[in-house]
């Protein structure tokens, strides 16, 4: 920005600034006032004099007007990425002269878009004016600004004035939730935790409750749950799943946004962590879907359990994130993350989801995580379809 430009805009913010017709009719001024002196005509001091005047009231009104204005800021709701946020904004003009031919820039962080302006030829005195437009979104994350910018050069045009007022926003975009039809990381984790919460109940417990459906019969299900009369139909053996199978289960979804996500070159692998984001998201729901208890575990926010908590800590998080949580559950979880060296320390029973750095270390990764069950990602590949394919063996 050059010095010129930035002595106007501290005018324009401070006190006023000449339109072009205010350079003009000040220029002209200057002329006949000039020509006044040197001719001592009468006429060219009154023609210079009118002026003067003009340019006089013309930068006092404007800030008369803005001063007056008051802004409030109506609640923007949660949108998810691809979505537009709904921005309202209130002009309240409590004076008892009309305000006419204003700008009204809301001043939008640079991450989430530009400045958005709007044109207003006129509020009544003692009535509001309502200005409501959409914003598009392209990616997740809490976005927070206060700054709203009035201006205006009535009532003649000749100077500028700007003022700004604090309306302050909160806006989060939250992750995209894959629909998934089918989820084997989730699926084999709700089983494992209930055949280990059925086993601690007694015999007679666990056979109440209303059944949920009836599938094929696997090595360790109890006799007392055949079907017998869907196992005759089908001919072959077949199990109920009672409701209590899944009444006291819990699943924790664990992302290790406290790594510093990173790709060849020491550079912030942004997509990686976006994908995972995105997996965390779609796994909490999928989850809630198949009626397991599950809860969320970031480095930032610790466990959260509500849909609505569990949103917005993944619309904050980042990667490299201050570490504000406990440590990490110490129950079965599911754990997304790019670093390796981290899968030694999950509890047993757990699974993974891991993301590798660059190309050149993904056949030294899969070694390495050939020890343990989970998802290999790869950034190529769409990862709904992924996240949907059976287990990396064991």
């Amino acid at each position: 920005m050059s010095q010129a430009k930035k002595i106007a805009d501290w005018l324009e913010t401070h006190w006023v600034t000449p339109a072009y017709s205010g350079w003009l009719l000040g220029g002209l001024t200057l002329f006949f006032f000039m020509a006044a002196t040197n001719t001592l005509a009468g006429w060219l001091y009154v023609i210079s004099g009118i002026s003067f005047a003009l340019l006089a009231i013309a930068a006092i009104l404007p800030e008369r007007v803005l001063n007056q204005l008051k802004v409030q800021r109506q609640p923007i709701y949660p949108v998810s990425v691809g979505d537009p946020l709904t921005i309202e904004l209130l002009i309240e003009n409590p004076g008892k002269q009309p305000k006419t031919l204003l700008q009204v820039q809301d001043m939008l962080p640079y991450v989430l878009g530009q400045p958005v302006t709007q044109a207003i030829e006129t509020i009544a005195p003692g009535s509001t004016y309502h200005w409501s437009y959409s914003h598009p979104t392209q990616r997740r994350g809490v976005y927070r600004w206060q700054t709203v910018q009035l201006r205006t050069a009535a009532p003649l045009g000749l100077f500028w004035c700007r003022r700004a007022q604090t309306a302050k926003a909160v806006a989060s975009v939250y992750p995209a939730v894959l629909p998934l039809t089918q989820c084997p990381l989730v699926d084999e984790m709700g089983r494992d935790l209930s055949l280990q919460l059925n086993s601690d109940r007694r015999a007679q417990s666990a056979t109440e409750g209303l059944t949920r459906s009836v599938r094929p019969y696997r090595w360790g299900d109890p006799i007392r749950l055949i079907h017998w009369r869907t196992s005759a139909r089908y001919g072959e053996l077949r199990v109920r799943e009672l409701e209590i199978f899944t009444g006291g289960q819990e699943l924790v979804i664990c992302l290790d946004s406290a790594f510093a996500w990173l790709k060849q070159g020491d550079g912030l692998d942004s997509a990686s962590f976006e994908q995972a984001v995105v997996a965390a998201a779609s796994l909490y729901f999928y989850a809630c879907q198949q009626h397991l208890q599950v809860r969320l575990w970031t480095a930032g926010t610790g466990l959260v359990s509500n849909d609505q908590a569990v949103l917005e800590a993944l619309a904050a998080t980042q990667p490299g994130e201050d570490v504000r949580a406990e440590s990490l559950p110490t129950v079965p979880l599911i754990w997304l993350t790019q670093n390796p060296t981290s899968l030694n320390t999950l509890p047993a029973g757990s699974r993974w989801i891991f993301w590798t750095e660059d190309r050149g270390k993904s056949q030294e990764d899969s070694a390495l995580l050939m020890q343990q069950a989970g998802l290999l990602i790869q950034p190529e590949e769409p990862l709904q379809l992924q996240l949907q394919q059976p287990l990396s063996p064991v």
